[in-house]
Parts: structure tokens; C-alpha cells; sequence
């Protein structure tokens, strides 16, 4: 997995002046979004907004997406053949809703390739029938970096409520595929603005269960993300200790037995803690 993606702020296609605004926060990724934040009589406008802002270069390190509407409608394909046939810049990633099979994403890699346009995928998982085809998108084409939960819709099309135990299983599901496959997990956004601890709790959760990342809906979301997705130094400094007592054998750190999977772990603390921190 190459991706390093602790936020992801979705922001309207319509209001460019608000794109600045994710670098600012430090968002890994700017979502610039002509789907949901966009309404049906605003599609044209908002695509022409994005297009033009893709077409100016970035601010400082900070990714960005162009998130399209479905590919099963007329606007989606518009959004991709607009896209495609820019001369402008494109986005590192284009965001996929409503990813129900691997086919969505090899016609789209196929279509990108003969436009020579280098742009990565990151699939939403949204549907029942997305839940049902998990291992085949993950390893449907290298071109895809990254899964992203689409909490609201998938509870929609279940008919269960957001806390209901079938999205935990779906989150549960969706990171087991990634960690077989190699991409990127990442979390559905936390949609009260207004309840900070409910936004530590539910991004902390998302970090224990094996989530890489967590999408945002509002600036302020950001910082929150961004310090539960970075190693602390404390952890860092207890993980360069276990692959220490790992490389003599068999050992122990406060009483515990270190073995390869406490090894591995140790591992992965380090290599997020490399991509997030300025120095380790």
C-alpha cells in the first residue's frame, strides 16, 4: 500500500473558493466533489469549476480528487469524457460512487489508459451489492489505490441505522479486502460538525479496527483526523523497541513476549510514522 491518506475533505465542486482551504487545515487530500454536494440543475457549472481548478497547480504537498458522479449515468460519463478531454491538469485521484463490481473500475482503467491519463482510482463502497464483490474491486486493477466506505448510503440501501451491527460487519469486510489486497482503507466521514468527541471517538475506532485514513466533511474535522492517523512518539519509540528485541530473538518489553506479529505491527507504526511526520 503506497498511499499516505490520513484525511480526505470533501468539499462542493461550486464552491472553489473553499479549496484552499483544505491545505490550510493540512488535509492530505483535497475531494473535490461533483456528486452529492452538488445539486442535479448545478452538474454543468460545478464541473466546469473543477476542471478549471485542477488546471492550476497544487498547494504545497497536498493531493487532490475529483470525486464523479456514478459511471451508470449520463453524468458520469460526461464527467469523465470532460475530464479526459482537458488539457489542463488532472487530479492524482478520481473518486468512484457507488462501485458495485470490478468491471466499474477495469472500464474506467481502460478508458484512462487509451486518453493517457495517469490519474489513480478510489473506489466508495456504497451498496449491498458492493458488499457482495469486496475481493474482487480490491484486486480489480492497479490503478486502484484506495477503499472508501460510503457509511450513509450503504445504511440506506440496508435499511439499518448508522450504529447498526451490519455496517460494523461491512467496515469489518471492507478493511480485511484492502489488507489482502494491499490498499488504502478509508472511513466513511462523521457527519455531526458540531460533536467533537463524537468525531474522536468514532475516528479512533476507525484507527483500532485497521482503517488507514477518514474522509471529512468540514475543515475543522481535519486536525482531529490527522493527530488519531499520526504515530505518536511514544509509539514510535515502543515500536523501534520491539523490532529492536525482535531482531536477538525471542525477548521481552514490560513483561511481554515479542513475536512476529507484535514485529509486524511495529513495522507498520514506522512506515505510517515516515510518511505523515517531517522527521522520526
Amino acid at each position: 500500500m503506497n498511499l499516505a491518506l490520513r484525511s480526505a475533505l470533501f468539499t462542493p465542486a461550486t464552491r472553489p473558493e473553499r479549496f484552499a482551504k483544505a491545505a490550510e487545515v493540512g488535509s492530505d487530500l483535497l475531494i473535490i466533489d461533483l456528486e452529492d454536494a452538488v445539486a442535479p440543475r448545478d452538474k454543468d457549472a460545478a464541473r466546469t469549476q473543477a476542471l478549471d481548478a485542477l488546471a492550476h497547480p497544487s498547494n504545497g504537498s497536498m493531493k487532490r480528487a475529483l470525486r464523479i458522479n456514478a459511471i451508470g449515468s449520463v453524468t458520469g460519463l460526461t464527467d469523465i469524457l470532460a475530464l479526459l478531454g482537458q488539457t489542463g491538469g488532472q487530479p492524482d485521484y478520481v473518486v468512484v460512487p457507488k462501485t458495485e463490481s470490478a468491471g466499474y473500475l477495469q472500464l474506467l482503467d481502460r478508458v484512462f489508459t487509451e486518453a493517457g491519463c495517469q490519474s489513480r482510482l478510489i473506489a466508495i463502497i456504497e451498496s449491498a451489492r458492493a458488499l457482495q464483490s469486496l475481493d474482487a474491486i480490491a484486486s480489480s486493477t492497479p490503478r486502484l489505490v484506495a477503499m472508501m466506505l460510503g457509511a450513509a448510503d450503504l445504511a440506506a440501501d440496508l435499511g439499518c441505522g448508522s450504529n447498526a451491527p451490519n455496517l460494523l460487519q461491512a467496515r469489518a469486510s471492507l478493511i480485511q479486502a484492502c489488507a489482502i489486497s494491499g490498499r488504502a482503507a478509508i472511513d466513511s466521514p462523521f457527519f455531526d460538525i458540531r460533536d467533537e468527541s463524537g468525531l474522536q471517538r468514532d475516528t479512533e475506532r476507525a484507527a483500532d479496527m485497521g482503517f488507514t485514513g477518514k474522509a471529512a466533511i468540514h475543515p475543522t474535522q481535519i486536525a482531529t483526523i490527522n493527530a488519531v492517523f499520526t504515530p505518536t512518539a511514544e509509539a514510535i519509540a515502543h515500536a523501534r523497541a520491539v523490532l529492536n528485541e525482535n531482531r536477538k530473538g525471542v525477548g521481552q518489553i514490560d513483561g511481554q513476549m515479542i513475536d512476529e506479529a507484535l514485529a509486524r505491527n511495529a513495522r507498520r507504526v514506522l512506515t505510517a510514522a515516515s510518511k505523515t511526520l517531517p522527521k522520526i
